[in-house]
């Protein structure tokens, strides 16, 4: 009859809802039969803004989502990189420092900053890497010279000592610092990425995933140090620059970045470009009319004698 159907549509109904915890009165085939590593699991293909909605559901999912292997696993899924062999921070304030828009001239320098955009994340596995204002790869770089003699003749060299792991990479618009150029016009500036107008520059900014958590950097203890520079006199078709790791730079990914036609702008595109792979980065900005470019390449160590942990390199006219 009609009301019998109406009693059993009552008695069907869901009246409250649990936490997803296993009851010791429930059934293994229980609808709220949840498993820890299935949670556990189900995160790993969760983005961080989803990661953090659910942990804010209740205490029990918030246990889930702060085990630190849910935030590896979210971390080196974005950045697209292997995990390194070690860390000094929790993973979930390493994938907040490599997202959370933060960048080394947010940190110092905040009144020469024009403009930026975070390239990617690569990774060195070893501690030498190839530091070049061109993308060309000259024989030069390999024999055993002081590092402002090749860079200053070949504008490239062989540097050790690095920090591996991840590293994070981006391309910054900044304005001249301290001008030692008679050319130039310091007031005139175009703030936009048609970069290479008089006043300003552009810096290839690469650095390991885990220097802003470090309270030296922060407390400026750390500074960058100018290890060379390289004039090149005349017209420049482009601003180029590259880093990559020595121990994979016969790797086909890694020949990509000297393979021109495959990602830098064409003749009349000013727009910086970039390329990144597993083990390397470089950008190019091709450039109008000009007499030259000046390259400055700086390294910030971990301490005196330490690791180096951050590499820029900065590119204005002549």
């Amino acid at each position: 009859t009609g009301s019998t159907r109406k009693r059993l549509r009552r008695e069907r109904s869901i009246c409250s809802c649990k936490s997803p915890r296993l009851s010791h009165k429930s059934s293994p085939r229980s609808f709220n039969f949840y498993e820890l590593d299935v949670w556990t699991e189900i995160a790993k293909f969760l983005d961080g803004k989803s990661l953090v909605k659910l942990a804010l559901t209740c205490r029990w999912f918030h246990g889930v989502i702060m085990q630190d292997c849910v935030w590896k696993f979210a971390c080196l899924s974005h950045l697209q990189v292997p995990a390194p062999d070690r860390t000094e921070f929790k993973w979930i304030q390493l994938y907040a420092s490599a997202i959370d828009g933060s960048h080394s001239y947010a940190f110092r320098d905040k009144e020469k900053h024009l403009d930026w955009m975070r390239i990617g994340a690569f990774f060195l596995e070893s501690p030498s890497v190839i530091l070049s204002q061109r993308l060309t790869l000259p024989l030069k770089i390999m024999k055993r010279e002081s590092l402002q003699n090749m860079l200053g003749s070949a504008g490239a060299c062989l540097l050790s000592g690095l920090r591996t792991g991840i590293w994070i990479a981006d391309l910054q618009l900044v304005r001249c610092p301290v001008c030692e150029l008679d050319t130039c016009e310091g007031e005139s500036v175009r703030e936009d990425w048609n970069f290479m107008y008089a006043g300003t520059m552009q810096a290839l900014d690469a650095r390991h995933i885990e220097l802003f958590l470090s309270e030296e950097y922060q407390n400026c203890s750390w500074e960058y140090e100018q290890i060379g520079s390289h004039k090149l006199k005349g017209p420049a078709k482009a601003a180029s620059a590259t880093i990559m790791d020595l121990k994979h730079i016969t790797d086909h990914p890694t020949a990509d970045v000297f393979n021109l036609k495959l990602w830098a702008g064409r003749q009349n595109d000013f727009q910086p470009k970039a390329m990144i792979t597993f083990h390397a980065v470089a950008i190019s900005t091709n450039l109008q009319a000009n007499q030259g470019l000046l390259s400055k390449f700086y390294v910030m160590r971990a301490g005196t004698g330490g690791e180096i942990v951050s590499i820029r390199v900065t590119q204005q006219l002549l």
